[in-house]
């Protein structure tokens, strides 16, 4: 079990997904819901959002990610896993926190879907009104 040691996990979450985000030392093999990311992700720009984190620090192709994501849409999850790799990173270096803050990685976004009120079409949206 010495592999499973070195494991530094980090939890991210957008929207109304959750991604559960694991690094190793490695190649920079990366592993989404068992499926390789170019695979999971068909838009680069959700690929690039993803891994982002690891550009910003500079420690791309060093670590191997193995990720579990759920809930929500492709957007959501591509920026739930950079959440959850930004805070996997600082697990491995403290030191990096500063870097991650200027970058805007480490806040969780807490923009999400509005409620749907009664007696109106959606959350904003209102039946048409007739004076007649």
């Amino acid at each position: 079990m010495p592999e499973e040691a070195a494991l530094l996990y980090g939890t991210g979450r957008r929207k109304a997904s959750v991604a559960r985000v694991w690094l190793s030392p490695g190649e920079g093999k990366m592993m989404v819901n068992r499926r390789p990311l170019q695979e999971y992700f068909c838009r680069a720009t959700n690929q690039t959002l993803a891994v982002q984190p690891l550009k910003t620090v500079g420690v791309e192709g060093k670590f191997d990610l193995r990720v579990n994501v759920s809930g929500g849409g492709l957007t959501g999850q591509a920026g739930a896993i950079r959440l959850g790799i930004a805070r996997a990173l600082l697990v491995v270096d403290a030191s990096l926190r500063p870097t991650l803050r200027k970058a805007g990685l480490l806040t969780r976004d807490p923009r999400s879907k509005e409620r749907r009120k009664y007696g109106q079409k959606g959350a904003r949206a209102r039946f048409q009104f007739s004076k007649r």
